[in-house]
C-alpha cells in the first residue's frame, strides 16, 4: 500500500514541482502572469481604491495606541504610519507614557537606515542587555522573512557599535550573556542546522573573537525542530541556557553553569511535554502540556508550576515542585508574563478572558484576580523584570482596545484607548455552539447586524485556524474584518479543536491521525450558520491563513458545496511534501511524518493538493502568498492554483514579492491585501 501511494503522489510525478523554485525565472513568470490576471479582476473594481484608503487610514492613524514595551522603567515603542513606513523605534519615561501624551525620543529610524544602506530592511526585533538596556542586538530582515541579520546597537548614542557583534543573514537567535559575550544559534556551516532549518548548534561567542573560534556549548539532533538560546537577566538572578525542541510541542531545558572555559550546559530533570515560560527568583516557571506524576503529586495538563532551578539540575524536582495555578473544565491558561514581583496569568473561560496575578510567600503561591473589564480579551502587552509595572490590553469584537497600567498595590489605571473606528450601534456579538460529527460542542463567535433577517441570504465570512494550540479570542475588528462588516456582511470566528481555547487537551484532540476532527468542527460551524437561517452556501465564504490556509484547502476539497468564496492565505497544501519545504519539518509534531507509511496514509486522506478532483465543482478560490515567505513555502499556493487551473477550475492568485509569512512588509501592503480580499468576497457573496 505504501509503495503504491509513493508511486502516485511522489515528487517525481508532480507536473508543477518547478513552481517550488522560489526565484526561478519560469516560476516568477507564472507568478507575474497570475498577478496581472488577478489584479485585473480585483484592483480595477470601482470599490477597491476606497476600501484600500479606509484600511490604510486606520493603520496610519495618529490616534492609534502606541503600545509600549517596559524595560527598566522606560517605555519603548515601534511606530509605523504614512511617514514611518518601515518604522521608528522611540522611547519615553513611564511617567510620560502614563500621561496619555508621551514625549518621545527617537532612537532608530528604519526608513532612514534602509535608504542610507540601500537595503530593504524590515525590523524584526531587538534584545537589550539589563540593567541599563543600552546595548542592543537588532534583528533586521531583507524583505520581511524569518532570516535576519543581527547587529549590535548602542541605544544611548543611537549608533551601531563599530566592531560590535554582527552576523550574516540566517534564521538565528542571539542573546546576551554579559556585556562582552553572547550565546548564538545560527548557520555555522554544513551540518549545523536542523532539517527544519533552525540552529542545531549553540556557541558562546566573545567580543572581538571570530565566530569560527566561538566555543560549542550545545548540539542537538538534526531531526529536532531546533535549539534556541535564552537569557534571563533579572534583579533576583541571571540564567542563560538553551531550549532544545525535539518537536513543536516538547522542550528540553539546558542551563549554563560556570564561566569562561569552565562553562557547560546542564540538562534539567523535567518532562519534555512542557512550555517554558521563564524564571522568577530561583525558580523555573513551566506550563504542563500533559499530566505529570511526580511522587505523590499529580499535575494536571495545562497547569502552571514552579520548580527551584537547583533541584531541577540535581535531578530532584519533586523537592520544590509547586502548582501555581490549575484551571477547571471550560478554562485554560492563555499565556504567562513574568514581572519583577509577580506573574501575570490571563485565563480563558469559554474563550473570554480574565486576568490573575500570582505571588509566592512562605506557604506557596498566592493567586488573586486583577479587576479588569469582562466579556472580552485580555493580554499582557509587557511586564518589566526591573519594576513592578505591567501594561494590559482589553478589547472585544466591537469595543476598541483600552490600555491599562497595573502597578503593585494599585487598581488598574487606564492610560489610553483606541477611538471607535466604526459604527457599532446596529451590531451585535453572539457566542454560539455547533455540534461536531462526534458530538463535541464547538464554540464560535458571530458578529452581525441587529436587523439581520434570518432568510438565509446574509453574506457571511467564517474565519478559522485550529492548530498549534493557538486561541482565537475576541479582538476589535480591523482591516479586512472591519471593512467586511461595514459593507453589511456578518463575520464569524470558529474556535475549533487544534487551538488552545480549552487548554492542551483541545489542541491534542486534533493532532496527527485525529486531524479530521478539526475539519469536522469547522464544517459543523458552517452548517450551523446555514441551518440557523443566517446564510446559505451561495452567501457563505471562509478565510484562513498558514495552518488556517491548510484548513481552507481541506474545506475546498472536502465540502466545496458549503462555500461560495475561499480566502486561502500563505497556506500549506501539499501535505506529502510539507516536511521537505523550508520550516515544514518542524510541524511534523502537529501533522505527522509523510515518510512513515501509516502516518502518510492519514495525511493523504485530507491533503488538499492530492485530493483535487477534476470532476468536482469548486468555488473560485483566492490564494495569496509571498515570494519572501521563508516559513511556509509559496510553492504550496502556487502548485494548488496551477493544478486547479489545469483542471479548468477558475482561481484568483496573488503573490506579494516581499513581506515574509505575513505577506505584507508594511502597512501599505497590508491595506492593499485587505482591499483585495474585501472586493473578492463582495463580488462572490453580495453582488
Amino acid at each position: 500500500m505504501a509503495a503504491a501511494i509513493t508511486a502516485t503522489v511522489g515528487a517525481e510525478d508532480d507536473p508543477f514541482l518547478w513552481l517550488e523554485e522560489v526565484e526561478g525565472d519560469k516560476a516568477l513568470e507564472w507568478v507575474h502572469e497570475r498577478n496581472d490576471h488577478s489584479l485585473g479582476l480585483l484592483k480595477k473594481d470601482p470599490r477597491f481604491d476606497a476600501l484600500r484608503y479606509r484600511a490604510l487610514k486606520d493603520y496610519n492613524a495618529k490616534d492609534k495606541i502606541a503600545y509600549g514595551r517596559l524595560t527598566g522603567g522606560a517605555v519603548h515603542n515601534f511606530w509605523q504610519d504614512e511617514t514611518n513606513v518601515r518604522g521608528l523605534w522611540r522611547r519615553t519615561s513611564l511617567k510620560s507614557y502614563k500621561s496619555g501624551d508621551p514625549k518621545w525620543v527617537d532612537v532608530l529610524d528604519f526608513d532612514k537606515l534602509a535608504e542610507e544602506e540601500g537595503e530593504n530592511w524590515v525590523y524584526k526585533g531587538r534584545k537589550c542587555l539589563a540593567p541599563d538596556f543600552g546595548r542592543c542586538l537588532i534583528e533586521l530582515s531583507r524583505g520581511g522573512g524569518d532570516a535576519v541579520v543581527v547587529r549590535e546597537f548602542d541605544a544611548f548614542t543611537k549608533r551601531f557599535v563599530n566592531g560590535g557583534f554582527e552576523t550574516d543573514e540566517a534564521k538565528q537567535e542571539v542573546v546576551w550573556v554579559d556585556a562582552n559575550t553572547v550565546l548564538i544559534g545560527t548557520d555555522f556551516g554544513d551540518g549545523t542546522m536542523t532539517d527544519s532549518g533552525y540552529a542545531n548548534q549553540i556557541k558562546l561567542w566573545k567580543r572581538n573573537e571570530p565566530l569560527s573560534m566561538a566555543k560549542l556549548m550545545h548540539e542537538g539532533d538534526r531531526k529536532d525542530v531546533g535549539s534556541f538560546p535564552f537569557a534571563s537577566h533579572r534583579p533576583d538572578g541571571t540564567y542563560v541556557g538553551v531550549v532544545q525542541a525535539p518537536d513543536f510541542f516538547t522542550e528540553v531545558i539546558h542551563i549554563m553553569d560556570g564561566e569562561g572555559e569552565e562553562a557547560e550546559m546542564r540538562k534539567l530533570a523535567l518532562p519534555k511535554s512542557i512550555s517554558f515560560k521563564g524564571f522568577f527568583a530561583d525558580m523555573i516557571i513551566l506550563k504542563m502540556r500533559k499530566a505529570w506524576t511526580l511522587g505523590a503529586k499529580e499535575i494536571k495538563p495545562g497547569s502552571l508550576v514552579s520548580i527551584k532551578v537547583v533541584d531541577a539540575i540535581a535531578g530532584r524536582p519533586e523537592l520544590s515542585l509547586q502548582v501555581i495555578l490549575e484551571t477547571g473544565e471550560g478554562s485554560s491558561i492563555d499565556d504567562v508574563t513574568i514581572g519583577r514581583d509577580r506573574i501575570f496569568i490571563p485565563v480563558l473561560d469559554d474563550v473570554t478572558g480574565n486576568l490573575k496575578a500570582a505571588r509566592p510567600d512562605a506557604s506557596g503561591w498566592q493567586v488573586a484576580d486583577i479587576g479588569m473589564p469582562e466579556n472580552g480579551s485580555l493580554s499582557v502587552v509587557s511586564a518589566d523584570d526591573w519594576t513592578d509595572a505591567a501594561f494590559v490590553n482589553f478589547e472585544s469584537f466591537l469595543q476598541p482596545d483600552t490600555l491599562y497600567v497595573v502597578e503593585r498595590g494599585m487598581a488598574p489605571e487606564e492610560i489610553t484607548s483606541l477611538p471607535t473606528r466604526f459604527d457599532t450601534s446596529n451590531l451585535v456579538t453572539e457566542q454560539k455552539f455547533a455540534t461536531s460529527a462526534d458530538g463535541t460542542s464547538v464554540p464560535y463567535f458571530l458578529i452581525r447586524h441587529k436587523d439581520t433577517k434570518m432568510d438565509g441570504k446574509t453574506p457571511t465570512v467564517l474565519y478559522g485556524y485550529g492548530g498549534f494550540e493557538i486561541s482565537l479570542t475576541p479582538g476589535y475588528l480591523s482591516g479586512f474584518s472591519k471593512l467586511w462588516v461595514e459593507e453589511g456582511g456578518a463575520y464569524a470566528v470558529a474556535n475549533i479543536r487544534g487551538g488552545g481555547e480549552y487548554g492542551p487537551g483541545w489542541h491534542q484532540a486534533a493532532l496527527k491521525e485525529n486531524r479530521q476532527l478539526a475539519y469536522d468542527d469547522f464544517i459543523a460551524v458552517g452548517e450551523d450558520l446555514i441551518s440557523s437561517g443566517l446564510t446559505s452556501p451561495e452567501h457563505l465564504g471562509i478565510r484562513g491563513g498558514s495552518n488556517g490556509g491548510l484548513l481552507m484547502g481541506v474545506m475546498t476539497t472536502q465540502r466545496p458545496d458549503l462555500w461560495n468564496a475561499v480566502i486561502c492565505a500563505v497556506p500549506l497544501l501539499d501535505m506529502m511534501r510539507f516536511h521537505t519545504l523550508l520550516a515544514g519539518a518542524s510541524w511534523m509534531g502537529e501533522y505527522g511524518n509523510p515518510d512513515i507509511p501509516e502516518e502518510r496514509d492519514y495525511i493523504l486522506k485530507y491533503s488538499p493538493y492530492q485530493n483535487l478532483d477534476a470532476n468536482k465543482d469548486y468555488p473560485e478560490v483566492f490564494f495569496y502568498t509571498s515570494t519572501k515567505d521563508d516559513r511556509v513555502h509559496p510553492g504550496h499556493a502556487r502548485k494548488m492554483a496551477a493544478k486547479m487551473l489545469s483542471m479548468g477550475k477558475p482561481v484568483i492568485y496573488y503573490e506579494n514579492t516581499e513581506g515574509g509569512h505575513s505577506a505584507a512588509a508594511n502597512l501599505k501592503q497590508k491595506a492593499f491585501t485587505d482591499a483585495l480580499q474585501t472586493v473578492y468576497v463582495l463580488k462572490k457573496l453580495m453582488d
